[in-house]
């Protein structure tokens, strides 16, 4: 995960100014345990300071995925969601459920292996490569609830 120091020396060395709202805004996503949306950052980082607008949670959003600060995982749906880079797995697939939209972070090896092998028979160079899988609990197949609890991204230290 990288530190708070090093986004703003992201931050500076793009000539950009090191402010309070981006810095609560980083404080806000590095407090999330789970996948967030920008709507759901944008409340978080409002706990920590009430003058920040949407405009700049989204502005520093991309920011922070530009840093490495977090990660963009897109799954086809209205929102995108977000998740801190807590450690260094570039091969990871996600599992969505199709039902409450949970996201399941899995490492996946194989995917380094297969993109290398492509790209060289192809002769094209990888830029980004991604796996995910669609799935519905057992559950809703019988007309029950989905299974999988809501996890709330909030952290304690936001909580009221």
């Amino acid at each position: 995960m990288i530190s708070r120091k090093r986004f703003s020396q992201f931050l500076s060395g793009k000539g950009l100014k090191v402010t309070s709202q981006r810095l609560s805004i980083f404080d806000a996503a590095a407090g999330c345990k789970d996948h967030f949306t920008a709507e759901t950052l944008l409340d978080y980082s409002r706990l920590i300071d009430r003058s920040i607008s949407r405009a700049t949670v989204y502005r520093t959003l991309s920011l922070l995925t530009e840093s490495g600060a977090i990660r963009e995982v897109d799954v086809g749906r209205d929102n995108k969601y977000y998740r801190l880079n807590r450690e260094e797995k570039p091969f990871q697939a996600q599992v969505i459920c199709g039902d409450c939209e949970k996201i399941f972070e899995i490492d996946a090896p194989f995917m380094e292996w297969y993109g290398k092998a492509l790209s060289e028979k192809l002769g094209l160079q990888i830029v980004r490569q991604r796996l995910q899988v669609e799935v519905i609990c057992p559950r809703r197949q019988k007309g029950l609830p989905c299974s999988h609890p809501k996890v709330d991204p909030l952290p304690l230290r936001f909580k009221s």
